[in-house]
This record gives structure tokens, sequence and C-alpha cells, in this order.
């Protein structure tokens, strides 16, 4: 939910109408108090799920988070990772919310190495072995199936061999329920929106089923597993609403 404190009607539309970089530069101000953070339940049993998957017995050294926005996702490898830490993002507004945040936590926060950021597109990434760990949170949604290749190649070219890449991927809904045809009524709004207006803003949430993301991990080089998640909440069936992509490079 949106709270008082939030993007107003007004700027959403503005950010909307907007590329993908300058829409986030607008919104980062107010990113956090948003829907679109991922929440830190998830954060926190992402880097549970992880803690014991470490390359070897010591763990993570090198961390990177990928689209890291404001910074969310950078305590999950503060918590991992001894050594360093890096996230990257494209959007220099949301960088600037990033480095903001992290000056203002006392006493180190969640432990663990600072952060450094740096602003670099996820479809080229300019790191080679030199990271352990890699995780991005809620971005895979703003890279066409077709862009999906560079960003998965990229992230392995930056692990080192052994490295793990990780980000949870919510189970697909019934078209039982109502978020099925939310998300639905989105994604063809966002269809419309970018066959009438330019630039682009890239942003779908149904165009990344886990079999696809799968073969493209595969592609890249990886090994791939789904991790369980403890706590996760649970559908009506019974299985788990979401879970853990673990993809290795050998």
């Amino acid at each position: 939910m949106f709270t008082p404190e939030g993007p107003t009607l007004r700027e959403l539309t503005v950010q909307a109408l907007s590329s993908v970089e300058r829409g986030y530069d607008l919104l980062a101000p107010k990113f956090d108090r948003t829907p679109f953070r991922t929440p830190d339940r998830i954060l926190d049993a992402t880097a549970e799920a992880l803690r014991d998957l470490g390359p070897s017995a010591g763990g993570f050294e090198v961390g990177l988070d990928v689209c890291c926005g404001t910074g969310a996702g950078i305590g999950v490898l503060r918590s991992l990772c001894r050594e360093r830490v890096v996230g990257v993002d494209f959007s220099a507004g949301m960088l600037t919310e990033a480095r903001t945040a992290a000056n203002g936590r006392t006493g180190g926060g969640t432990g663990g190495p600072a952060a450094t950021y740096a602003r670099a597109d996820a479809r080229a990434l300019p790191f080679t072995a030199a990271f352990d760990l890699a995780v991005t949170f809620g971005a895979l949604g703003h890279f066409l199936p077709a862009e999906r290749a560079a960003v998965f190649a990229g992230v392995h070219r930056a692990l080192r061999p052994g490295g793990v890449f990780a980000f949870p991927v919510a189970a697909p809904p019934s078209p039982r329920f109502a978020l099925y045809w939310t998300l639905l009524g989105f994604d063809t709004v966002m269809r419309v929106r970018n066959a009438l207006w330019r630039p682009p803003f890239v942003m779908y949430y149904r165009t990344g089923a886990l079999r696809d993301v799968r073969d493209d991990l595969l592609a890249a080089g990886f090994s791939v597993e789904l991790a369980p998640v403890r706590g996760a909440a649970r559908r009506p069936d019974g299985s788990p609403s979401w879970a853990l992509v673990v993809a290795r490079r050998p």
C-alpha cells in the first residue's frame, strides 16, 4: 500500500510517462514508501536461505547487488559477506538515496562491510571474476525477455568460479484469484502505453516465467536450483508463495 508520505498520483503518472531511468530518478526520494520496495521479510528470509550456500565453508567474501535501487537488499549482502559489498544501478537518483541511507545508519546497521555504489547498466556489467555472491530483488521485470541473456551473462562473468547468483521468485497466481487479473491488467496497460508513448517504460510482471528464467540461466552457464525458504507464506493449495532461485557458476 502507498503511505501518505509516498508519491502522489500525479508523481506516479509523470514517472510512468518517463523512461525507466528518468522515472526512477524521479521516484527515488519516495521509493522506500511505496509497495515496490522488497519487504523486509523477504530480504531476511533470503539472507537466512543463503547463509550456508557459500562457495566454501568460509561463506562469501565479496557481494554484488544488481539493480540495487535505494539499497534495501544491501543489508542481505552485508550480513553474508566479510570483505566488500557493491551495489550497482543505472538510476543516479536511486544511488543517491542508497548512499544517503547508508550514511545515515549508525553502528554499522546489519554489521559486515560497508557498501560502495556504482552506476552501471545491468545489461553490461563492468566486472570480471570479482564476486562470490550476486543478488537482485524485484528487477527482472525491467528487462524484456530478449535482454535477460545479457544480464545473466554479465552476472556470470562478474562471479568467481563457485559463485552464487540468487533472487526470489514468486509463484504464479491462479486465475481464480484477483492478483492474477491485477497483474494481467497492469502488463496490458504497460504494453498499450509503450505502443503509444516514447520513451518506453519497461516493467512487466508476467514476462518472467520460472521455466524461461531457468532456461536463460542455464544458457548463460549456470547450474540452477530452487532453495526452500523458511516461513514463506503458503498459497491455497499449500505450496509456497515464493522460493529462491540459486544459480551457481561452475
